[in-house]
């Protein structure tokens, strides 16, 4: 075993690596799948892991980014954005489906920013090591691709002005 061993703790990571694949490809067999395929790759490879590079979290994201570019490519075109499942309520259900559909509004490179922070939940400077980039330049990108997902959520109130109005008294 090694003596600083990235995957000593691996259930906590487990679940981050998950919410991250998640938030990317959707709940279910396919995140489920890309998350195994990451700590396949992390016990083939966890002798390479450099406790002065990162976390074993970063490490680990980093594998996982390349799983998902590989089962993206894989994957058949979809005319929509990945659906998450919703624990039942209605009203969580329709936001959750707003929200796919924003994100797949987003550009790839915004979409995987924010899924690195609230599906891995991880901080600008944990993102800027996996991206390398530095810390600002993540939480300039994190800011403008929030603005951006916001601006697609208000969108979806607008009325549509092309749109045939309604007769009186038919309400949505």
């Amino acid at each position: 075993m090694l003596r600083n061993d990235p995957l000593a703790n691996p259930e906590p990571l487990i679940r981050r690596v998950y919410s991250f694949v998640a938030y990317r490809l959707g709940d279910g067999p396919d995140a489920e799948d890309v998350t195994n395929d990451t700590f396949e790759r992390a016990l083939r490879y966890r002798e390479s892991y450099d406790r002065r590079k990162g976390e074993p979290i970063t490490w680990l994201l980093g594998i996982a980014r390349r799983c998902i570019d590989d089962a993206l490519s894989n994957r058949l075109p979809f005319a929509e954005a990945p659906e998450i499942e919703a624990p039942g309520h209605e009203e969580d259900s329709l936001r959750k489906l707003e929200l796919n559909r924003a994100l797949a509004a987003l550009a790839e490179k915004d979409r995987e920013l924010l899924a690195l922070r609230y599906g891995a939940d991880l901080s600008a400077r944990q993102i800027a090591e996996i991206l390398e980039q530095k810390t600002n330049a993540v939480e300039v990108a994190l800011h403008r691709a929030l603005d951006r997902l916001r601006r697609q959520l208000e969108r979806r109130d607008e009325p549509n002005p092309g749109a045939e109005p309604l007769p009186k008294g038919v309400r949505i």
